[in-house]
């Protein structure tokens, strides 16, 4: 049977923030990850009059073959997207994110989820989620040299996502009355960097080392029987001794630790970086939306330089 290509086909991802585990989930302790399903990637195909296939986003306008280094995952990506399924037509493709990059809200993964989706949209033909992942895994790779497949896992899912990493992926529940505040310091996360110093630390200091890791891991068991059992008092303790965990580990930085006082100074319950660290996003437990609005606002007073809020239970924030 022939498949029929589309003449405009759409894709899309969603954000995902670390909810606890970073780093720690490297060396084989659990992660929970939490897709921001109201912080999204489009990428649009069509068949274009122009040569070769041209990119369209906010960060690069032009011809596949010239994507910058930053970006060259995608590049692998697509090319081994149409090698493998004979579209050799010439092809537009446009990225429209409301995701900053490098701010470990999986902006790459989004973007990859987006694009395979669209991809398989427009060849008609169907996607099974391993696949989906599998795909993924060819852009991150690149972008993250030894990914651990929780970012295009949350961003392609509509709930949270529970992982030990080569062991065990699955979406969890959550019971929770509370809202997150998720907030941008306005600095660059260098996840690559943090990765190297914890890995360099525990070359230096594998005892105090590998118990902050392990304190994370314990941690991270602790954050999935506060939220299965709407525990939000234990569950903003747990924040902030992830955070400690995390400054003690060298992967923070002065900006977020300010910024992590403030919040703890105007009502949140806990407060902690997430993803890679070193800038990047922190999040923040509060009760209520009119909490969540409240630190907005005195966030971005203090420096933060764009915020989204995001219920832990199922309903709209209008």
């Amino acid at each position: 049977m022939t498949e029929t290509k589309r003449i405009q086909a759409q894709g899309i991802s969603n954000a995902k923030i670390i909810l606890i585990g970073e780093h720690s989930v490297v060396y084989g302790q659990p992660a929970i990850a939490l897709p921001l399903t109201t912080v999204n990637v489009k990428v649009t195909i069509e068949k274009s009059d122009l040569t070769d296939i041209n990119i369209e986003s906010t960060y690069f306008n032009g011809q596949l073959d010239t994507l910058p280094n930053s970006m060259i995952g995608f590049k692998h990506l697509i090319d081994y997207l149409t090698n493998k399924n004979n579209v050799f037509e010439s092809l537009n493709i446009k990225i429209d994110s409301s995701l900053p990059a490098e701010r470990g809200m999986g902006s790459s993964a989004a973007v990859s989820i987006a694009l395979i989706r669209a991809f398989y949209n427009y060849i008609n033909k169907p996607l099974t989620k391993t696949r989906l992942l599998n795909l993924a895994n060819i852009a991150e790779k690149d972008t993250h040299k030894n990914p651990s497949g929780l970012d295009a896992a949350t961003c392609a899912s509509q709930e949270p996502i529970w992982m030990v990493r080569n062991q065990e992926l699955k979406n969890i529940p959550v019971n929770l009355n509370g809202y997150l505040v998720i907030a941008d310091s306005g600095i660059k996360g260098k996840t690559s960097e943090a990765i190297s110093i914890v890995k360099e630390r525990l070359i230096q200091h594998p005892d105090e080392t590998q118990k902050l890791i392990e304190n994370l891991g314990q941690l991270t068991y602790s954050a999935k029987d506060a939220l299965s059992n709407n525990k939000i008092e234990l569950l903003g303790d747990i924040f902030n001794d992830a955070q400690e965990n995390l400054v003690k580990l060298g992967v923070s930085c002065s900006e977020l630790n300010n910024l992590i006082s403030v919040s703890l100074s105007n009502g949140a319950l806990g407060s902690k970086l997430t993803g890679g660290g070193k800038g990047g996003c922190f999040i923040n437990l509060v009760k209520s939306q009119s909490d969540a609005l409240h630190l907005s606002n005195i966030l971005k007073q203090n420096g933060a330089t764009k915020t989204w809020i995001e219920p832990l239970f199922k309903e709209d924030i209008n």
